[in-house]
């Protein structure tokens, strides 16, 4: 017995959508109270929603009971602080996992490829129920930062840069596609990243946002991109021969 996936996945593993326009305060992600939680960099988290409704970013399998990622619970007093951000993440109507906004601080496109991964979505997720998947909106205005998304985490050729202005939206099957972000800028980088389950209502959902399968790369200097591909590998094989075993290929829970 399978997952239930949306066939929209298939092609690229993501959509893009159309951008949410409404206007956020900021203090809705500024306000609230952060985990120093390490993901793709120098990061933390604020959940809206976690395992058992504590202030944790842990996956929801490390809990007694453990259960996948997925039935998250809602942080009062985070939710009441960010009213906007919770509605939007609950107005999706799919079955909600962990929801959290994350803080990532300036990197180098080369920070970013060094820290590609894949996320750890399904683990105790149970066969013939609906595939987990992310969706991202951005918070922040950072046109020239990019969400960067590879097939193979070793091949550029397989790579698609998507800019992130305020109110970007995307869905990735971020337990298929490597993904991390460059982070341009001085200052940080805010997003709401929503573990949601596949099925009838994400697809709806999607329908209504225009979801597209397929966007052109952002683009970028061939030589530049060479360079940093060096370094981010050159500091990939120092990372494996420091611990014994390559580090890239362990799921993150972030």
């Amino acid at each position: 017995m399978s997952y239930v996936e949306l066939a929209m996945f298939q092609e690229t593993g993501y959509v893009v959508l159309d951008p949410y326009g409404a206007p956020i305060d900021p203090a809705e992600w500024l306000d609230l109270e952060y985990v120093d939680w390490k993901s793709s960099g120098d990061t933390r988290f604020a959940p809206l929603a976690s395992a058992y409704g504590a202030i944790e970013c842990n996956g929801f399998w490390h809990f007694e009971p453990p259960k996948p990622d997925k039935d998250g619970v809602w942080i009062d007093s985070q939710t009441e602080a960010a009213p906007t951000l919770t509605a939007r993440a609950q107005a999706i109507g799919a079955n909600v996992g962990r929801c959290r906004i994350i803080e990532l601080q300036p990197n180098s496109y080369a920070d970013a490829l060094y820290n590609s991964h894949l996320d750890d979505n399904n683990r105790l997720n149970p066969h013939g129920t609906g595939w987990v998947v992310r969706a991202f909106m951005q918070l922040t205005d950072n046109p020239d930062s990019y969400m960067v998304l590879r097939t193979d985490v070793s091949d550029p050729s397989t790579e698609t840069r998507i800019a992130l202005p305020a109110g970007a939206q995307l869905v990735v099957d971020s337990e298929r596609m490597w993904h991390s972000v460059w982070h341009q800028g001085d200052a940080p980088r805010y997003c709401l990243i929503t573990s949601v389950e596949s099925g009838p209502d994400l697809e709806k959902w999607l329908i209504g946002q225009n979801a597209r399968t397929r966007v052109e790369s952002a683009p970028l200097d061939p030589e530049y991109a060479r360079t940093m591909e060096a370094e981010a590998q050159q500091r990939r094989a120092a990372r494996t021969a420091y611990y014994g075993y390559d580090p890239t290929f362990v799921m993150s829970e972030a």
